[in-house]
């Protein structure tokens, strides 16, 4: 539900570039409502939009890595090419790993989300399939597109240039001299931001909705339209959006920043248990019902060891950088909160909690 908010304030301050005139809370209140008007009719119409989102940005990256690859490989008009840049300007990872932890910490932000193919797997015919090739494609996807596009983001243009704190991906067009980069570049921002918001307000419906099934949440959300779409747990979603939004209205250095940072590594946190999860439950049904392992772990119990090692390893990093310091104790207090509502929950029974 924050990402709701967050995206729907970026989204605004994108269109404010080019009418500068109309207030934030204005812009954002107008995205959120036409994408929640279209999650309500049903989830056909959010997965035609995202489809049509999804194409705009792999088209647009597939060019951009077309571009950069003939620009490393001299093939681009005034290019040098090759791999220089990688380890000039004071040789390769020059401020040491200390650096790299620093940049890996807010990187995660941009993976969470992954899981929204589970939830919307679950709805299809073939839903053991469906999240199978869906997760095999989100993992080359990313390899394809966001790893090989930043490294041509560092090879085309040098680490050092200020035009990477702005935009990197301008920043390359610029230095290949594409004609209006900035303007395309905003504009190719705004249908992924587009793209984050319908998808928030479809997995913050779905994950309310499916709260109701072990009495998490007041059973009232199970009710459905004719077509399908939980409304009440929609509108419920996207009403604290709402309000976050306001808050970056009315308060944008206290409020929605304490919203932003208490997110920090809330995600983290989440799929760290999932992978500790994920150990034991696997190690239960070899014991108890092996037929059900259908979907299987690669490299089990290796990599899902490693996994966790390495999202103990970001987290402590998060504890220890000076940066993401607060991002880390309000996302531990964020949780400290969860935990105690859990067990208060549990203590209570179902019952209570409907």
């Amino acid at each position: 539900m924050i990402v709701v908010a967050v995206e729907a304030v970026a989204g605004g301050r994108i269109v404010q570039l080019w009418l500068p005139g109309v207030p934030l809370w204005a812009v954002s209140l107008v995205l959120m409502t036409l994408l929640t008007a279209t999650n309500m009719v049903s989830a056909r119409s959010y997965g035609e939009f995202e489809y049509w989102f999804s194409s705009v940005k792999t088209l647009a990256i597939v060019v951009f890595l077309f571009l950069g690859a003939l620009f490393v490989l001299g093939l681009w008009p005034d290019s040098p090419g090759g791999l220089g840049n990688l380890t000039a300007h004071g040789g390769f990872a020059p401020e040491g790993v200390g650096a790299v932890l620093a940049a890996v910490v807010p990187c995660i932000g941009f993976f969470t989300g992954a899981e929204i193919v589970t939830i919307a797997a679950a709805e299809s015919a073939e839903p053991e399939r469906a999240v199978a090739d869906a997760i095999r494609s989100i993992v080359l996807r990313v390899v394809a597109f966001y790893v090989l596009s930043v490294f041509l983001v560092v090879t085309v243009v040098p680490w050092t240039s200020k035009a990477i704190e702005v935009s990197p991906y301008a920043a390359v067009l610029d230095r290949l001299a594409v004609p209006a980069a900035g303007t395309v570049m905003n504009a190719l921002v705004l249908i992924a931001v587009l793209s984050c918001l319908n998808s928030a307000l479809y997995t913050s419906s779905r994950m309310l909705f499916a709260l109701t099934r072990n009495g998490d949440a007041p059973r009232g959300f199970t009710k459905v339209s004719a077509s399908g779409v939980p409304r009440r747990a929609l509108l419920a979603g996207t009403s604290a959006g709402y309000l976050s939004v306001i808050a970056a209205w009315i308060s944008p250095d206290v409020v929605f920043q304490f919203l932003i940072n208490s997110y920090g590594a809330v995600a983290l946190f989440v799929y760290l248990a999932i992978a500790v999860a994920q150990v034991r439950m696997r190690r239960k049904l070899e014991r108890t019902e092996p037929e059900r392992l259908t979907l299987k772990m690669w490299l089990f119990p290796w990599l899902s060891r490693l996994t966790i090692a390495l999202m103990a390893v970001v987290i402590g990093a998060m504890a220890w950088l000076p940066d993401s310091r607060s991002q880390f104790w309000l996302s531990l207090l964020t949780v400290a909160v969860v935990l105690a509502g859990f067990e208060l929950r549990r203590r209570k029974g179902p019952a209570d909690a409907v």
